[in-house]
């Protein structure tokens, strides 16, 4: 990696700050070695201007991939050290990148400039603009792999939403910081998750390699969103008491959860059984779940008595029966869930 402040190291007297260059490699397996070389406060220019290019030339070989990503230095126009004008020097200096990846046989990958946190009417937007548009451009000319980080984290940010966002990047009121460039663990790890998954969207990084999954970010689908489709419940939404289940002894507590929602495919349940409550014995025509929250209980499954407490997971089969009841003082809470059919 060849890059800027966002990307880069930071030792454990910055926790929690970190760059998302930082947390790749927890993405990937031990076939995978990730050389972070970007440094903070670089622009395209300055990172080869003061020789941080040789650290990356040194030790770049056929068949590596080299990110580049630059853009948060090159906008400083107040600095001439580190400016570069979007339109032809910004391309024209990390054209240099591209050119060295390719003359040793490694695959140059170009990286829009990850997104600040900027919102306007609770809107997040863009304020990378030219810089993120050069580089676009850029990639089409030289045929290049993108990975277009600037909007796929503009979407994130847009995702999380203002006030959630904070915590993502360098939030962090015990150290008196406000800061919407750089990264608090969190979103270094988010960031880089969204990094990892623009690789393997360009075929550039085998999932075989990955140890853990790239599921992240908001995908640019617009026409299969749901606004409005999903919500919280709350307990005393759905309480109700109703005799207990299958000819089960005493009085419980169901808590339907979203039983009122007609196209949901599964069934999640409460139900405290109070004491001397059960649900009764029962066959299973479907596979369901009782999970216990607290209290305890008796399960009997086919025919087996069995002592259950919190954290205990049951599951019954399609052609098993099961009874449970609960024992001792304290109520007997559990979740249910089973697939409607």
């Amino acid at each position: 990696m060849a890059g800027d402040s966002t990307a880069s190291e930071y030792d454990a007297t910055r926790w929690p700050r970190r760059g998302w260059g930082q947390e790749l490699a927890s993405f990937v397996d031990a076939s995978v070695e990730v050389r972070n070389r970007a440094q903070s406060g670089r622009s395209a220019r300055s990172f080869i201007e003061q020789g941080w290019i040789y650290d990356v030339a040194r030790d770049l070989r056929a068949g590596d991939l080299l990110l580049i990503q630059f853009g948060h230095n090159d906008e400083k126009i107040d600095d001439p050290a580190r400016y570069d004008e979007p339109q032809w020097a910004f391309p024209l200096w990390l054209r240099q990148y591209v050119e060295l990846a390719r003359a040793v046989g490694a695959t140059p990958v170009l990286l829009t400039p990850v997104a600040r946190r900027h919102f306007v009417a609770g809107r997040a937007v863009d304020r990378h603009g030219p810089y993120a548009q050069a580089v676009r451009a850029l990639a089409q000319r030289e045929q290049a792999a993108l990975v277009d980080l600037g909007a796929s984290s503009l979407r994130w940010l847009a995702g999380l939403g203002e006030d959630a966002s904070r915590a993502f990047y360098l939030h962090v009121p015990e150290q008196n910081l406000r800061d919407d460039t750089h990264f608090h663990q969190r979103g270094a790890a988010a960031v880089a998750c969204l990094v990892v998954q623009g690789l393997r969207e360009q075929g550039l990084l085998d999932a075989s390699r990955l140890r853990r999954d790239s599921d992240c970010g908001i995908p640019d689908d617009r026409d299969t969103a749901r606004p409005g489709a999903s919500r919280i419940a709350r307990d005393g939404d759905y309480g109700r008491a109703q005799p207990a289940p299958h000819g089960g002894g005493g009085t419980t507590v169901a808590y339907p959860l979203f039983e009122d929602v007609p196209d949901l495919r599964i069934v999640l349940r409460r139900r405290v059984l109070p004491a001397g409550a059960g649900i009764g014995l029962h066959r299973h025509a479907h596979d369901e779940i009782y999970y216990i929250l607290s209290g305890s209980g008796r399960y009997v499954l086919d025919g087996v008595a069995h002592d259950v407490g919190p954290g205990d997971a049951l599951l019954t089969r399609a052609g098993s029966s099961h009874a449970l009841h609960q024992v001792g003082a304290e109520e007997l809470v559990l979740l249910i869930n089973y697939e409607k059919r």
